[in-house]
């Protein structure tokens, strides 16, 4: 193959991608750009290249960064698989990164079915070893997949977490209620009141019965647990507005997701109203404005905005309209067990679904010190670079006491001189996705060899990681 024809760029997923989160047709997209519906329709299943004019228009119509827009494969969609053809069951297949490559890029629909069908794969195994486990105790039912999870995972990263029908519908539902005019508390009760004759009352958690929020229709109130601070009484009461006026986009927008079963759809559609209630109490412009002026502090904007510093950080992952982009973030949020409880990378960087975390990536260091902010600059195997911040926040659980959970946000190295907080030594430290992915072979805290790696066992000598591999 020579050179002219390694350079072509074959985008179809990420054109097919684009177009859906524009709410565009063929036909309207393809005007938009100055080429005809069945030129496009041959880019979008990677018949044709991408020109160098239709980067040129997609940058000139949609405000697209050509440069992210041309990255040779889906980074996500390549870390899916390189976990699938690690697996024992492919071992035989002896495919390495540049076939992964060459096969995310001419087929990335095909990759991306892959990728899923090793998801549900790896599903059905830990269901069948939940199942035997709990058969032989006795138990009557396996738990319920965590499929999807992942799904709406993916959903949201396919638009880059931004939704410009539910912004609209925030804006439209924040004039109505007159936030600005009367205040944001008084004024998200007076709506309530006056649009639903439903009144806000606060009851202690032995009346709640362990939930923190509930709609009474019969009685028409909203309950809401002591146990929320001021900022998450906000919340609850903002995303009971929401769910009481905003259904039909939150409907309209779930179904453009055309997820595979109703308990995703319904999954997602939660999440949506919760995006549509951060919009609410963090409208776009404004946000998007401070969080400039006070260089994407997440902590600075949640006194701004009377959030929380989760409510804070998570806004801004959303900042993606065409016309005015802030920083592109990912966002993980951790419990003290390891678990990671919020995903999002935005196409920022890619995740590894299962294995665990890198332990040379200390943001459990957090748990330890949670009265302040932990800055990182870490660099994955590839050389790509990040930095990240890390904050411990606290939950209230039903009954007293606390769950604590550190909030984890990025962004590429390259954007850190737009950040308050950056580390303080640009070095970067190495780590990987996950042990099983990770081919650093001088890593000393490693816990499992690379998947597509052979061990190597030499009885006479013994390296600094615990395992050697060729």
């Amino acid at each position: 193959m020579d050179n002219g024809q390694q350079e072509k760029l074959f985008a179809g997923a990420r054109l097919r991608r684009l177009r859906r989160e524009l709410g565009l047709s063929q036909a309207e997209f393809a005007e938009t750009l100055g080429i005809s519906a069945s030129y496009l329709t041959l880019l979008e299943r990677n018949q044709r290249p991408v020109t160098a004019r239709v980067l040129l228009a997609l940058a000139e119509s949609h405000d697209v960064d050509v440069r992210a827009f041309a990255a040779e494969s889906d980074r996500q969609t390549l870390s899916d698989l390189t976990e699938a053809l690690g697996d024992p069951v492919l071992k035989g297949a002896e495919l390495d990164q540049r076939d992964i490559r060459e096969l995310a890029d001419a087929h990335p629909r095909a990759a991306e079915a892959m990728a899923r069908l090793f998801q549900a794969y790896r599903e059905a195994q830990g269901n069948a070893a939940e199942l035997a486990s709990r058969l032989a105790d006795g138990a009557a039912s396996p738990a319920r997949s965590l499929l999807p999870l992942e799904t709406v995972r993916d959903a949201l990263d396919n638009a880059q977490n931004h939704f410009p029908q539910l912004e609209e519908a925030a804006d439209a539902l924040r004039e109505a209620a007159r936030l600005d005019e009367l205040g944001r508390t008084q004024g998200m009760h007076d709506y309530l009141r006056r649009q639903h004759g439903a009144a806000v009352r606060v009851y202690d958690d032995s009346v709640m019965g362990g939930t923190l929020r509930r709609f009474d229709f019969h009685a028409r109130k909203l309950l809401l647990s002591e146990l929320l601070s001021p900022a998450g009484k906000d919340f609850q009461t903002a995303l009971t507005m929401v769910l009481l006026d905003c259904a039909d986009v939150l409907d309209a927008v779930t179904a453009r997701a055309a997820l595979p079963d109703p308990v995703t759809a319904r999954l997602l559609r939660a999440s949506l109203a919760g995006y549509t209630a951060a919009a609410l109490l963090m409208p776009y412009d404004s946000f998007h404005q401070a969080a400039e002026a006070t260089g994407y502090d997440a902590e600075a904007l949640s006194h701004r905005f009377s959030v929380s510093y989760e409510q804070a950080a998570h806004r801004l992952t959303t900042l993606n309209r065409p016309t005015r982009r802030g920083v592109p973030f990912f966002l993980m949020r951790i419990d003290q067990a390891g678990n990671v409880t919020k995903r999002f990378g935005g196409g920022v960087i890619p995740f590894a679904r299962s294995g665990g975390g890198c332990p040379r990536w200390p943001v459990h260091d957090a748990f330890r010190m949670p009265e302040r902010t932990h800055t990182h600059h870490v660099e994955l195997p590839d050389g790509s670079a990040y930095v990240s911040m890390t904050r411990v926040a606290a939950r209230p659980l039903p009954g007293g006491g606390a769950a604590l959970q550190a909030i984890v946000l990025g962004s590429e190295a390259k954007h850190a001189d737009r950040l308050e907080l950056k580390p303080s030594t640009m070095a970067p430290v190495g780590i990987g996705l996950t042990c099983r992915l990770c081919e650093r072979a001088d890593c000393a805290q490693r816990a499992f060899p690379p998947l597509q790696r052979s061990l190597k066992i030499e009885p006479h000598t013994r390296p600094l990681a615990p395992f050697a591999f060729s």
